[in-house]
C-alpha cells in the first residue's frame, strides 16, 4: 500500500469542516507544514457596519484553521489535530472589500503537540492584519502493527 499524502489528508480534513465552507474558506497552497487559506470579503462577517470592517472573529477563524492545516500537512503525518493555545495579535484592521489571506507554518513538532506561526494579509499586503502563535495537539497514525 503507497504511504499517505499529508497534504491530501490535510485537504480532506479542512474541506469537511463546515465552519469553513460557512466563511468561504479556500485552501490555496498546503504541503510539508505550510498552508495558505484564504476568505473573501462578506458584508455578513462585518464588525463595524460604520467602516465594513471584518469582525476579528472571522479572522480568528480563519488564522486557526490555517493553523490546524499547517500541522495536518506536517511530513510527521498526524490523523487530526485540535488548538490548545492561539495567540493573535491584531495590527489593522483588514481593507473592507478585500480578500484575507492567512500563509501558517508548522515550525516545531515534539511527541503530541504542533507549533505553528500564522501572518493574515489582506489585498493591499503592505502590512500585515495579524500575527499568530498557536500550539496545536495532534494524533498520529499509528503504524501497522505497533504504536506510534
Amino acid at each position: 500500500m503507497p504511504p499517505a499524502d499529508p497534504a491530501k489528508i490535510a485537504r480532506q480534513f479542512i474541506e469537511a469542516i463546515p465552519f469553513s465552507k460557512a466563511l468561504s474558506m479556500s485552501l490555496d497552497e498546503i504541503g510539508d507544514g505550510r498552508a495558505v487559506i484564504s476568505m473573501p470579503y462578506d458584508a455578513q462577517l462585518v464588525g463595524d457596519p460604520a467602516t465594513g470592517v471584518i469582525h476579528g472573529g472571522a479572522v480568528s477563524a480563519l488564522m486557526d484553521t490555517c493553523g490546524g492545516a499547517a500541522v495536518m500537512s506536517h511530513p510527521d503525518m498526524p490523523i487530526a489535530t485540535a488548538t490548545i493555545d492561539l495567540r493573535i495579535d491584531y495590527m489593522r484592521a483588514a481593507s473592507p472589500g478585500q480578500r484575507i489571506r492567512t500563509e501558517a507554518s508548522c515550525y516545531h513538532v515534539t511527541r503530541s503537540v504542533a507549533f505553528v506561526r500564522a501572518t493574515a494579509w489582506d489585498e493591499d499586503a503592505t502590512r500585515p492584519v495579524a500575527a499568530a502563535t498557536g500550539a496545536f495537539t495532534f494524533q498520529r497514525a499509528k503504524p501497522k502493527g505497533g504504536t506510534p
